[in-house]
C-alpha cells in the first residue's frame, strides 16, 4: 500500500469506484491510520468509525476477516469526505448488484466482568428494515459462545443506527441497506487491556454470523447465487500472509525431525541386543543436527502473525509456529528425559479407547507362524526401482514432479522426507506388501506433498500443524483400497499402540519389548517396534497410525470425499478450515490423483468404507 493519503479526494473515490468497475479489488489507504479493503466486486461493506478523542482497542480487528470493509477516522471534519467515500462505493453496487447493504460496527458499554456473555445491540431503522437480515443476523449472534457463556442479542429500531455522536453515512432508500451493530468489549479489560483469547472467539464467532447474514441478503436481493456462505469471505492473500507463510514454511524446511530421531545404527543395535539376550537395552547413534535450536526459535518468533487479518490464516499460522516451537525443542532434547515429554507435548498419549481398540485387533488377529523361506523377499535394491516407476507413472500425470528415490544407508527401515523417497540400504519387505507399501508412501506422502507445494500456502507441504494422524490415516487406506492391508498390518499398527502407551506407563526399553513378544509378535518385529517407540528418548509419533485409521473411517462413513484430502498434508482439526478456504478460492484442486484410485478394486472397496466399516472389519471386508 502507498502512503496514507492527508484527505479522502474525489480523485481517491473515483480511483476506487473505477477499480471496482473493472471487477478488480481494493486495498488503500485512508487518513488517520484508516483504510479500504473490498477483495472483489461484492455488494455489501462493513464500515468501523474511530472514536474521536477516546481509544478503542480491538474493536477493528473484528472486521479485519471480512471481504469488504471500510475503517476511518470518527473526527466530526472527517465525516464529510468519508460520508462521499461510503455513498459513492454504495451507490455502484446497488447499480451492479440491484442492493447495497452498509453494516457498521462499533464498541457498546464497557463492561467491568471479565467472564461476561459477548452481547450484540442490533441497531436498525424504524423505517425500511431489512426485516429477513435482522432475523437472520439475531439467530446467528445468538448462537455465539465466549467465556463459555451464550450471547446476550437485543434489537433497537431508531432514526439514527450509527455510533454515538455519530450519523449515519446513509439513508435508506429502495436498494440501499442499512445496519448497525454494538458488540459488549468482552474482549478487553476496563482499563483497555486486550483479552486475545476472548477477541479471537469473538471474531472468529462474529465472522461466521456476517457471512451467514451477507449470503441471505446475495439471495434475497441480488442476481448472486454463493453455494456457501464462505464463498463470501476472502480470496486475496495479503503481503503479511504471504510472507509469514513464506517464513515458517522456510523454519520448517531447516530440519526433519524424523530423520533426526531416527537412528543410524539401528541394524548394529539390534545385533547387540539380540547378543545380550535381550537383557541390555540398546543404544542408538543419530545423525548430527544441523540447527541452532535458540537461534531458529528467535527467527520463528520474529514472524509478525499478529499483522495476519484473516482470522482463519491467523489461527492456522498461529498452531503452526506453536508446533514448530515444540519440535525444535524436541530436536534439541534428544536423548534426554525430556525428549519423551515433549513428543507427548505434540502427539498426546494413547486414549483409553484407542488403546482398548489395539488390544481387541490383537484378539481378533492372533499372530500367524512366520513366512517360510520359500515366501519372496524384496530387497532394497529392487524396492527402489518398483518406487522409482511407481513416480514415473505419477511423472506422467505431472511432468514437473521432481520426487526421487535414494537408497541410503543411515536409514532405518523407509521413510519420506520433503518429498523424496528414502530406502535403506538394509531394507527388506515381502512382495505381497509391495503395492501396500507404495500406495502408502509414494501414493499418498509423496502426493500428498507435491500437491501441497501447488498451493498457494507452504503450510500445506510442509504440513498443517496436527496432520500426520490424518496423513497416515489415509496412508493404511490406501493400502486397503489397493487390496494389501493384512491382518498382520493391524497388528502392526495395534503393537505400536501398545508400545507408546508403555513407555508413557513409564516402562522401560526391555519392558515393553517383552510385552510385544508376549503379544505374538517375532523378536525382529517386536525390536522394531520398541526402536520406533523409543529412538531420541521416546518418540510417541507411532500412536497415530491407528489413530487416523479411525478417524477416517469415521469421516468416510459420514459420507465425505477421500479425493479432497488430497490436496496437501492437511490436518484432522483443520478439516473444516480447509473446506472453508477451498470455498473462498484459496486453495486448489488437488494436481495429483492417487494411481490406486483408478484400479478396478478400489472402487467397491471405496463404496464398502462409506457403509462405516470397523478396523476388524477392513480385514473381513477384503476381497
Amino acid at each position: 500500500m502507498s502512503n496514507a493519503p492527508r484527505r479522502i479526494s474525489q480523485r481517491l473515490i473515483d480511483g476506487i469506484v473505477g477499480a471496482l468497475e473493472r471487477g478488480n479489488g481494493v486495498r488503500r489507504r485512508l487518513p488517520a491510520g484508516g483504510r479500504v479493503h473490498i477483495d472483489r466486486p461484492l455488494p455489501f461493506l462493513c464500515l468501523y468509525r474511530r472514536p474521536a478523542g477516546s481509544p478503542d482497542p480491538g474493536t477493528e480487528r473484528l472486521l479485519l476477516g471480512e471481504a469488504a470493509y471500510v475503517l476511518a477516522s470518527g473526527e466530526p471534519v472527517a465525516q464529510a469526505e468519508l460520508q462521499r467515500l461510503v455513498s459513492a462505493i454504495s451507490h455502484w453496487q446497488r447499480e451492479t448488484f440491484g442492493a447495497s447493504l452498509l453494516l457498521e460496527l462499533w464498541a457498546g458499554e464497557p463492561v467491568s466482568d471479565p467472564q461476561a456473555a459477548a452481547g450484540f445491540r442490533i441497531v436498525v431503522p424504524r423505517h425500511h428494515a431489512p426485516a429477513s437480515l435482522l432475523e437472520a443476523l439475531e439467530d446467528e449472534l445468538l448462537t455465539l459462545r465466549v467465556n463459555g457463556r451464550p450471547a446476550e442479542v437485543d434489537l433497537d429500531y431508531r432514526d439514527d443506527p450509527a455510533p454515538p455522536g455519530l450519523k449515519p453515512l446513509l439513508e435508506t432508500a429502495p436498494g440501499f441497506n442499512l445496519m448497525g451493530l454494538a458488540v459488549r468489549p468482552v474482549y478487553r479489560t476496563s482499563d483497555g487491556e486486550i483479552l486475545p483469547f476472548a477477541l479471537k472467539a469473538l471474531q472468529h464467532g462474529l465472522a461466521r454470523a456476517l457471512k451467514r447474514t451477507f449470503y441471505l441478503f446475495a439471495h434475497d436481493a441480488t442476481p448472486l447465487r454463493p453455494l456457501h456462505y464462505h464463498e463470501l469471505g476472502r480470496r486475496g492473500m495479503t503481503q503479511a500472509v504471504r510472507e509469514t507463510d513464506r517464513r515458517l514454511a522456510a523454519i520448517s524446511e531447516r530440519f526433519d525431525l524424523l530423520l533426526h530421531v531416527s537412528p543410524v545404527n539401528a541394524a548394529e543395535a539390534a545385533q547387540a541386543f539380540h547378543a545380550s539376550h535381550q537383557q541390555r537395552p540398546p543404544e542408538f547413534l543419530y545423525r548430527p543436527r544441523p540447527i541452532e535450536p535458540g537461534l531458529l526459535k528467535r527467527e520463528l518468533f520474529r514472524i509478525p502473525l499478529e499483522r495476519i487479518e484473516d482470522p482463519t490464516l491467523a489461527h492456522i499460522f498461529s498452531e503452526k509456529r506453536d508446533e514448530l516451537d515444540r519440535q525444535i525443542t524436541l530436536v534439541a532434547d534428544r536423548n534426554t528425559p525430556r525428549f519423551l515429554l515433549g513428543s507427548r507435548q505434540i502427539y498426546g498419549d494413547p486414549s483409553p479407547a484407542l488403546v482398548a481398540l489395539a488390544e481387541r485387533l490383537l484378539q481378533t488377529f492372533p499372530p500367524h507362524p512366520p513366512a517360510g523361506k520359500d515366501a519372496r523377499q524384496v530387497d532394497a535394491a529392487e524396492f527402489a526401482r518398483l518406487a522409482e516407476a511407481e513416480i514415473a507413472g505419477y511423472r506422467a500425470q505431472e511432468p514437473g514432479l521432481k520426487a526421487r528415490v535414494e537408497l541410503r544407508p543411515d536409514v532405518p527401515g523407509i521413510l519420506v522426507s520433503h518429498g523424496n523417497f528414502l530406502v535403506g540400504t538394509d531394507a527388506r519387505l515381502p512382495a505381497s506388501r509391495v503395492a501396500a507399501t507404495l500406495a502408502h508412501e509414494i501414493g499418498t506422502h509423496v502426493l500428498t506433498y507435491y500437491n501441497g507445494r501447488q498451493q498457494p500456502l507452504h503450510e500445506l507441504y510442509t504440513g498443517m500443524a496436527g496432520y500426520e494422524p490424518l496423513q497416515e490415516g489415509i496412508a493404511v487406506i490406501a493400502e486397503y483400497l489397493v487390496g494389501g492391508l493384512q491382518a498382520s498390518r493391524l497388528r502392526l499398527l495395534a503393537g505400536r499402540v501398545l508400545a507408546v502407551a508403555s513407555i508413557t506407563d513409564g516402562a522401560e526399553f526391555i519392558d515393553t519389548f517383552r510385552l510385544l513378544r508376549q503379544q505374538g509378535f517375532s523378536e525382529g518385529t517386536a525390536f522394531n517396534i520398541t526402536m520406533r517407540v523409543y529412538r531420541g528418548g521416546g518418540f510417541t509419533k507411532d500412536a497415530v497410525y491407528l489413530d487416523g485409521l479411525v478417524k477416517i473411517l469415521d469421516y468416510l462413513a459420514a459420507g465425505h470425499d477421500l479425493d479432497r484430502l488430497y490436496l496437501g498434508k492437511i490436518s484432522h482439526p483443520h478439516l473444516a478450515l480447509v473446506e472453508e478456504l477451498e470455498w473462498r478460492q484459496v486453495l486448489r484442486p488437488p494436481r495429483l490423483r492417487p494411481r490406486f484410485l483408478d484400479q478396478p478394486q478400489a472402487a467397491p472397496r471405496l463404496a464398502r468404507l462409506r457403509t462405516g466399516l470397523s478396523p476388524e472389519q477392513l480385514i473381513e471386508a477384503t476381497d
